[in-house]
C-alpha cells in the first residue's frame, strides 16, 4: 500500500494554508451574532436619495473665500433621546439661520423622544432607518444624513457629523469663524497653502485618517483575509473617529460612492474588530483626495479606560471649566470645537457653566 512520506504531507499542509485563510470566513461560522443584512429594498431607497444628492449637488463642490452665504450643516446620529438639546439650543440662540441648518438621524426603533416645539431642533428629523452597532447601518445612516443636507440647502459648505453624547466646546461665533474665516486655525496645513494676506486658500476636511495602529490589521481582516481585495489593499486602509466634519466636495464624494461601499457593507466576523463606521470614511477619502484632509478630528475624546469599544464617559462630577479647557487643547488646531462622551446627567453641570465657561472664547 503507498504510504506519502512526511514530507509530502508537510508541503500539502503548506500549499493549502492560503486555500484555508481564503475560505475559513466562508464555511466557518461567525465568532458573534452578525447583524441583519441592510435590506435591497432599504439599499434601493438610500441609492435613490444619493443619486438625487449627487445630481442636484453636482454645481456647487468647492469653497471660495467669501463665507457671507456658507452654512455649516449639524448632522446629529441618535439611537436615544437628543440629552443635551437644552446645551445646543443655547449653542444656537439668536444665531441666524442663514448661518446654520439641524438634521437628525433617529433610529425608529428606538423610540427616540425629540426636543419639543420652540426648540431649534423641533422638525428636523429627517426620514431615518434602524442602525446598530458593528454593522454598516452606521455608514448607511451617515450617509443618508449628508445626501439629506446636501438636497436640503446649496449653501451647506461644512458638514458636521455629531452623535447624542456630542457636547459643543465653544460658542457658535467661534466654530464658525474657526471653519470659514481664520487661515490659522488648522495648524496642519502647509504655510504655503494655508492662506495669503490673511485670506483662507484652501478648504480641507477635518476627519482622522490613521495608517498605524496596533489593531490595523485585525480590524482590516474582520471580514476575512482577502475580502477587501481589489479595492482596498492594506496599505490604503485607514481608521478614524466615527464623527468628522467634511466640506461639500468631500460629502459628495461619500454619496457618490458605489465601489468601496460594495466592501464595508460586507459583514464581518470578529465583532471586536468590526468597526466599519471608523474605517469607511478615512479610507475612502484618503484614497479619494489625501491632501485634502487634516486627519485628524474637531471632536475631542478621551480613549483612556476604554470598555467594549466606547471611550471614557463624563460624568456629572467631572463636570467644570477646568474640563472644558482641557478638552479644547489640540496639538492639530487651534481648538476642538466639540467633545464627547457625557453621560445624559451631565446636561445640568453643563448648563451651569455654559454661558461663563463653555461659549466664553
Amino acid at each position: 500500500m503507498y504510504r506519502a512520506s512526511p514530507f509530502l504531507i508537510s508541503v500539502s499542509l503548506l500549499l493549502s494554508l492560503p486555500l484555508l485563510f481564503l475560505l475559513a470566513p466562508r464555511i466557518l461560522p461567525p465568532l458573534f451574532p452578525l447583524p441583519d443584512p441592510i435590506s435591497p429594498a432599504d439599499e434601493l431607497d438610500d441609492l435613490s436619495l444619493l443619486r438625487r444628492a449627487s445630481s442636484a449637488s453636482s454645481s456647487l463642490t468647492r469653497l471660495s473665500s467669501s463665507s457671507s452665504h456658507h452654512k455649516i450643516a449639524f448632522l446629529f446620529l441618535t439611537n436615544s433621546d437628543l440629552h443635551f438639546s437644552p446645551l445646543w439650543h443655547r449653542f444656537f440662540h439668536n444665531r441666524p439661520r442663514s448661518l446654520f441648518n439641524l438634521y437628525i438621524h433617529a433610529d425608529p426603533s428606538a423610540n427616540v423622544s425629540l426636543p419639543p416645539p420652540g426648540s431649534v431642533f423641533h422638525g428636523r428629523l429627517i426620514p431615518s432607518k434602524r442602525t446598530s452597532r458593528a454593522s454598516p447601518t452606521l455608514i448607511s445612516a451617515t450617509r443618508r444624513l449628508l445626501a439629506t443636507a446636501l438636497l436640503d440647502d446649496p449653501a451647506n459648505a461644512y458638514f458636521a457629523v455629531l452623535s447624542q453624547y456630542c457636547v459643543p466646546l465653544h460658542s457658535f461665533d467661534y466654530v464658525y469663524r474657526s471653519l470659514f474665516v481664520s487661515p490659522t486655525f488648522d495648524r496642519s496645513a502647509p504655510a504655503a497653502e494655508s492662506a495669503q494676506h490673511g485670506v483662507r486658500l484652501s478648504y480641507r476636511s477635518f476627519i482622522e485618517a490613521l495608517d498605524k495602529s496596533p489593531s490595523l490589521w485585525k480590524r482590516y481582516t474582520a471580514r476575512g483575509r482577502y475580502a477587501m481585495l481589489p479595492e482596498v489593499p492594506f496599505e490604503k486602509f485607514r481608521v478614524g473617529s466615527q464623527f468628522f466634519t467634511l466640506t461639500r466636495r468631500h460629502a459628495l464624494v461619500v454619496i457618490r460612492d458605489r465601489s468601496l461601499w460594495k466592501k464595508f457593507k460586507l459583514p464581518c466576523y470578529r465583532e471586536d474588530s468590526c468597526y466599519p463606521e471608523e474605517h469607511y470614511f478615512p479610507t475612502l477619502l484618503s484614497m479619494e483626495d489625501p491632501r485634502g484632509l487634516t486627519r485628524y478630528t474637531l471632536t475631542a475624546v478621551n480613549w483612556t479606560g476604554t470598555v467594549n469599544g466606547h471611550p471614557h464617559t463624563y460624568g456629572p462630577r467631572e463636570v467644570s471649566p477646568e474640563l472644558i479647557q482641557r478638552l479644547r487643547a489640540s496639538n492639530h488646531s487651534e481648538s476642538y470645537l466639540f467633545a464627547r462622551k457625557f453621560s445624559p446627567d451631565c446636561l445640568e453641570p453643563l448648563m451651569k457653566i455654559a454661558n461663563k465657561s463653555i461659549f466664553r472664547d
